[in-house]
């Protein structure tokens, strides 16, 4: 499973992003809310503050001894002052100001009711029928800086949800996930040969048709399968016996026949049926092969079985075979019939189709790497792809079934081996080289080519 597809991976990171951006909106939504209430509160203070100053500021206008013009409220001390205000009469004349007041911010006449210009927010108010005015200022960047913090109060602890929340979520997905991940594991970690049902237990609902179409599949296929073995052995079982018989009939009536005119055809006769019980004893061996019997249960030397092969075709083929045996045994779960069948299928391919006169090179590594070597024209890629396939074969020549390779296919891919052709073999320019891998029996490897 790629990772920029998993749905894991989807899942968290689209929740993760998709709450923070809901808690961004929602972070935004309040912070305009306690922006509106915090214009309320600052303008209910900027009003109930000239109704606290301006009765006051009344009684000293008025008590006053003698017109003196503009005065300046005393500060008790220095501080800073975000609220400043003036009293003006209607015609706009200056009596009373707060210490620390910018004459510039109140232009124009004096008014009653809240206004605001570009850099503060103004109340104002009347006393005595609308000849004594106050207005009250206070700058709007104090708004904005109030209005900032609380947004900044509101963002901070996003800093530390938005990582917990990641954990959390990709936790949880993780953990809805995992029945998933098991049926996704199950599927994957089953050798080639094994078509038993996959464990459903657990999924969630949404996989369940998939996971019930898998097994159905499964079922299906092995049903095909165990028919196309069953079919294809009982097929060579039963010719085994009429064949053998055949023969040797056709044996002694050669013997029968000798300088007889017939004798030629009986010949014949007799090579077809030699081939059809070759063929019969590959398609056992093929059935044998695919049914899946490939494994033991405890790792065996396999060095003495190679050993045993190599004589019985040093009879067939004194001189033609260079055996190269490693001095420790090479243990492995391959079943001993089914490396013996291995075995003699690549050496007979390596008979069949290598160059007479060169010999067959077959090594068994210390680390279990099996090599069958031959000299000979060079095979082309894409028709080396094909070798693998039934009944397939790169030259028609020489006699054969074409089932070797593919038989070879067959027990490396039920054991779990790497099977490599090549061609040239390696360290020549020509030759065919088939090397597999025994110490990998049992693990669950595709194929290599």
């Amino acid at each position: 499973m790629k990772s920029d597809r998993s749905l894991q991976k989807r899942l968290g990171i689209s929740l993760t992003v998709g709450a923070t951006l809901l808690w961004l909106l929602g972070v935004t939504a309040s912070g305009l809310v306690a922006q509106h209430e915090m214009d309320e509160v600052f303008d209910s203070a900027l009003e109930e503050t000239a109704q606290r100053i301006l009765p006051l500021a009344v009684t000293d206008i008025l008590n006053r001894e003698t017109d003196t013009g503009s005065q300046t409220a005393p500060a008790l001390k220095e501080h800073d002052e975000y609220l400043t205000y003036v009293v003006r009469d209607r015609q706009g004349q200056l009596l009373l100001q707060s210490h620390d007041a910018d004459l510039s911010v109140f232009q124009g006449p004096p008014r009653e009711g809240f206004h605001t210009t570009g850099s503060h927010r103004i109340y104002g108010a009347s006393a005595i029928s609308d000849t004594l005015f106050i207005e009250i200022a206070e700058p709007l960047a104090h708004r904005r800086e109030a209005a900032m913090e609380a947004g900044v109060a509101l963002l901070v602890p996003l800093l530390f949800l938005v990582p917990v929340s990641l954990l959390g979520i990709w936790w949880i997905v993780r953990l809805s996930l995992r029945p998933v991940a098991r049926f996704q594991h199950s599927i994957e970690a089953r050798g080639v040969s094994d078509l038993s049902p996959v464990d459903t237990d657990g999924l969630p609902t949404e996989f369940q048709p998939t996971a019930i179409a898998v097994n159905r599949l499964l079922k299906r296929l092995n049903r095909a399968l165990d028919a196309e073995r069953s079919f294809t052995a009982n097929s060579a079982h039963e010719l085994r016996t009429p064949l053998a018989t055949a023969l040797a009939k056709v044996q002694r009536l050669k013997k029968q026949l000798e300088g007889h005119h017939l004798f030629e055809d009986t010949v014949q006769i007799e090579n077809a049926l030699r081939g059809l019980s070759t063929l019969s004893e590959k398609l056992l061996e093929l059935a044998k092969a695919e049914g899946g019997a490939a494994l033991s249960e405890h790792p065996q030397d396999l060095v003495p079985i190679l050993a045993m092969v190599a004589r019985d075709f040093e009879f067939r083929a004194p001189g033609r075979l260079r055996l190269s045996l490693p001095g420790l045994p090479v243990t492995s779960l391959l079943d001993p019939d089914a490396f013996a069948i291995l075995v003699r299928n690549l050496i007979e391919n390596a008979l069949k189709y290598g160059a007479t006169h060169h010999p067959i090179e077959v090594t068994l590594n210390d680390d279990g790497r099996l090599r069958v070597c031959n000299a000979g024209e060079v095979v082309p890629p894409e028709r080396l792809a094909r070798l693998r396939n039934r009944f397939t074969r790169y030259h028609t020549r020489p006699s054969g079934s074409g089932l070797g390779l593919a038989i070879a296919e067959a027990i490396a891919s039920g054991s779990g081996m790497p099977l490599a052709i090549r061609s040239p073999a390696t360290g020549q320019a020509d030759g065919f080289e088939v090397e597999v891998n025994i110490a990998h029996a049992g693990r669950n490897s595709e194929p290599c080519t």
